[in-house]
């Protein structure tokens, strides 16, 4: 069939055919899905075939179970989330299904085995997820490559077996690649009943000859039977199952559309108390400024106070800040937890771009910083645990904050703590879609922000624990753990450009082996943080023996540079005083 599309989405046309062939059950499956257009946006299109391995005595139910379920359940993975992460978490969980309801169903072993291989066709990129002798064929022009290879092994009576299979272990070994796809494009999934009994040439030629010009469905069945008719009638004795995919269209966005869809929807004026934008009433102007204007608004409907955010008039040309606010909303009607801010799902027909975002009575951390010079290591960890609980939802959704400054906690007069302001926020799903408008520069407060992001471009989990790290820093000590006035100075062109200075420099009561934990969380080096927000947590509450230890075997100077200095800067001024008596005595 061919996809449902506009102009610039995604298209193919596809068809499948499956047979028993010579035996008495067919333990082959197949099967595609060929969402909406929006689904398809986020979440791709995608096939699989599966080859239920015939000593098992349940292979049919294994293989037909694995196509629905691979399908049903990767498309109820989270739109944020990337392809190899979510077809991973799904083939891993369908893996464990089918290796305990294998082991329950028979006192044998492997009673639920079967191959599988899956395509996942998203934005310009085509994802490959491979398990057994299944294969994916690619043809462009006139050359067929097979992008998967064989998992079975061949034992001393010339017989091959296969060496990884779904339902055969517990733990499951996915091969994974990723290819550009391009327009004409044709894939060729097969079971081993058809690419065992037709040589890779002759099925080159077959498929070429059997596609051209070819436009829809029935067609491409039709391609597809005719290769499984071609390999019963080389001698084929195995069930036979053959699906073809031709990409038509990928999608390409070019700058003037991309202008077009940012801003089918107007920037308001600048609004006053009393003023009404759709149903929502302005009560109180909270901040106006170059970026933003924010307003707290009593919604009509149903009689309950949100704050409404706006762009400023001088962003109505950049591209970049407006898909970054549209992004923002995105995110926040997307990710559902007590500490991180909510952003309602906009009108559907409205003419205006704002937000509606819950209503946070509160003070930023910033202004909470400020009112507390030198808290108490308890009260920091309040507010750092729940910093970290929002932090790890984003993380569950594949995305990366970018922007972790204390601007951007809120602080409720109840003592819960949000985090707000997504415009930064990186999605891992969003960006394996083609688009038009792309960042330039690291987003992100310079301050803040973690050096792999500035020199690399690169955002991960750990680039947020970094900024974590030194916010923590700053509500303990009041000062930034870097001179980055240093940093910004030479460009930011490698990481020994920061320089940690200790904690117990301005916070003499704090333990060492807190400073320790806090300098490990925003080390230079990405790959000497905590790997976890678990690590972390962990060894901002109890000492970390293993950094304790660390510590110690630094070299006297690194460990106490300053009480060196201050030694030799001592010895120099006596030896400069007994010169001097010598010297006039």
């Amino acid at each position: 069939m061919t996809s449902d599309s506009n102009d610039k989405a995604l298209a193919i046309t596809f068809g499948g055919y499956s047979d028993a062939g010579k035996k008495p059950e067919n333990q082959d499956a197949f099967a595609a899905w060929q969402p909406t257009t929006s689904i398809a946006k986020y979440k791709g299109i995608a096939c699989c075939i599966a080859d239920g391995v015939s000593c098992s005595e349940n292979a049919q139910q294994a293989s037909v179970t694995s196509v629905t379920h691979f399908l049903n359940d990767y498309y109820s993975t989270p739109d944020s989330w990337d392809v190899k992460t979510a077809a991973g978490k799904v083939l891993s969980s369908l893996n464990s299904w089918l290796f305990h309801h294998g082991q329950q169903a028979s006192a044998r072993h492997n009673s639920l085995v079967t191959t599988l291989s899956s395509a996942v066709l998203k934005s310009n990129t085509l994802h490959v997820f491979h398990v057994g002798d299944s294969r994916i064929y690619r043809l462009r022009g006139e050359t067929l490559e097979c992008l998967t290879r064989d998992h079975t092994h061949r034992h001393g009576n010339g017989k091959e077996y296969l060496s990884r299979a779904m339902g055969m272990d517990t733990r499951l070994e996915v091969d994974y690649s990723s290819h550009e796809l391009e327009v004409g494009d044709v894939l060729l999934l097969t079971t081993d009943g058809v690419h065992g009994h037709i040589t890779d040439k002759r099925m080159r030629d077959m498929l070429a000859k059997l596609i051209e010009g070819e436009r829809n469905q029935t067609s491409f069945e039709r391609c597809a039977r005719t290769l499984v008719d071609k390999a019963l009638e080389n001698g084929s004795d195995d069930n036979l199952t053959a699906m073809v995919i031709r990409v038509d269209q990928v999608p390409q966005q070019d700058i003037d559309e991309a202008h077009r869809s940012l801003t089918e929807r107007a920037i308001p004026p600048v609004l006053s108390i009393g003023d009404c934008i759709d149903h929502l009433e302005v009560e109180q102007v909270l901040y106006a400024g170059t970026r933003s204007h924010l307003y707290r608004v009593l919604n009509r409907k149903d009689k309950k106070r949100y704050v409404l955010k706006a762009p400023s008039l001088n962003f109505e040309e950049d591209l970049v800040y407006l898909e970054g606010f549209i992004r923002e909303q995105w995110v926040g009607s997307r990710v559902d937890h007590p500490n991180v801010m909510k952003i309602l799902a906009p009108e559907p027909h409205g003419r205006f771009l704002y937000h509606v975002c819950e209503l946070i009575e509160g003070e930023s951390l910033r202004q909470w910083i400020h009112d507390h010079p030198k808290p108490a290591l308890g009260e920091v960890r309040t507010v750092i645990e729940q910093v970290i609980h929002g932090l790890r939802a984003f993380q569950r959704m594949g995305m990366v904050h970018r922007d972790i400054k204390p601007e951007n906690v809120m602080i409720t007069r109840q003592g819960q703590v949000k985090l707000i302001d997504f415009g930064t926020v990186m999605v891992r799903g969003l960006a394996e879609v083609g688009l038009a408008v792309e960042e330039d520069c690291p987003v992100g407060s310079v301050n803040y922000i973690a050096p792999e992001y500035v020199i690399d471009g690169v955002a991960t989990m750990q680039s947020d624990l970094f900024s974590l790290g030194v916010m923590v820093y700053e509500m303990l000590a009041g000062a930034q753990p870097f001179k980055m006035e240093k940093v910004h100075r030479s460009g930011a062109k490698s990481t020994s450009e920061w320089k940690y200075q200790s904690l117990k420099d301005h916070r003499p009561d704090m333990p060492r082996w807190l400073d320790l934990a806090i300098e490990k969380a925003c080390h230079p080096d990405i790959r000497k943080r905590q790997d976890a927000y678990s690590e972390f947590w962990s060894d901002f509450t109890k000492p970390n023996t293993a950094l304790i230890s660390q510590y110690q075997h630094r070299p006297l100077l690194q460990r106490h540079a300053d009480k060196v200095w201050q030694t030799l800067s001592g010895i120099l001024l006596i030896i400069v005083i007994i010169e001097s008596w010598l010297l006039f005595r």
